[in-house]
């Protein structure tokens, strides 16, 4: 694994005091991550550009819960994890590093740094632990807030200023209706060196994946199995597997993809998008069926290919 410095501790500035409103100033097509508390919370993906963590709470069964929601533009991933660590609550920072191109978190109550692609971590007291995933997907704005009447969704921070935002080491004030990665996700690149349009860029050694496809991973156990999303799309936008002895069902829809444990249904889907069982139609996105019963979202973390393989192994992949 490969750990360098490369922007000051918290030049990309953590949201610590997060604020949220019913309205967003974006795009109905912008990705957000959804977290199911009650109410539903969303985080939009054009904030978290500027800002890569989000240390909050979410209501689970009538009690605050610490988590935090992270997102590394460069590996496209995104993971909220519990912020407990040996009964322990901890804040999170950016701490200007990357491993293997990924965001190197680290927690201001130890100053330990962590992995955030695999939510290990690498240095510092807590060596050797690893964070809790929380289950949570990727879906629009749109979608988000037609399935979720009393949805919140996060604010921009006024007057909120980023070293890493500007061209020399003056804070500049963020500009949320820029979109900072745009030619990066755009690009056959990958990396830091893509971004930057260094010459010092990685290569990629294989033709089945490129190295930004969309994968959603699961772990259960010691079993790692990622969901590359054209392999999905591909199966007729819905697969059925097992992972660590847990039947698991993954569905790609028109916003993204969607891992639920699953409970003994054989789905099915329609030419319209539509995923059926026994007659029944089930909405992807939510895991939701028309009569009612619900499907329980696994723990999963949406990340480029890349990624998931510096995490684990070539052959830890959905074929």
């Amino acid at each position: 694994m490969n750990v360098r410095q490369v922007i000051p501790r918290d030049a990309i500035p953590s949201i610590d005091d997060p604020t949220f409103g019913p309205d967003y100033f974006g795009d109905d097509n912008d990705d957000v991550i959804v977290l199911d508390s009650t109410p539903p919370k969303a985080y939009p993906v054009r904030i978290l550009d500027y800002h890569e963590i989000v240390n909050d709470e979410y209501n689970r069964g009538g009690t605050a819960e610490p988590v935090t929601v992270t997102w590394c533009p460069l590996c496209g991933s995104a993971i909220v994890y519990e912020r407990t660590v040996d009964r322990q609550t901890v804040t999170f920072g950016v701490s200007g590093k990357l491993a293997d191109d990924d965001l190197v978190m680290y927690d201001r109550e130890t100053e330990s740094e962590w992995k955030q692609s695999s939510g290990n971590c690498i240095a510092g007291e807590f060596d050797g632990q690893r964070l809790t995933v929380i289950p949570a997907t990727i879906t629009t704005w749109e979608t988000f807030r037609n399935q979720s009447s009393d949805g919140l969704v996060l604010q921009p921070v006024d007057g909120a200023q980023s070293e890493a935002a500007g061209d020399d080491d003056t804070p500049s004030p963020i500009e949320y209706e820029k979109k900072p990665y745009a030619e990066y996700f755009a690009s056959d690149g990958f990396g830091l060196g893509a971004h930057r349009g260094s010459s010092d860029g990685r290569t990629w050694q294989r033709d089945d994946l490129d190295p930004k496809t969309v994968v959603l991973g699961i772990e259960i156990g010691d079993d790692a199995l990622g969901f590359p999303l054209p392999r999905v799309e591909s199966a007729g936008g819905v697969v059925h597997e097992t992972v660590g002895g847990t039947d698991v069902v993954v569905f790609v829809t028109s916003d993204g993809i969607h891992a639920f444990r699953n409970s003994g249904y054989a789905f099915e889907s329609t030419t319209d998008g539509r995923f059926i069982d026994d007659g029944v139609v089930w909405n992807g996105t939510t895991g939701i069926a028309a009569d009612g019963r619900k499907l329980s979202r696994l723990p999963a973390r949406r990340l480029f290919a890349f990624a998931w393989q510096d995490d684990h192994d070539l052959d830890a992949f959905y074929t």
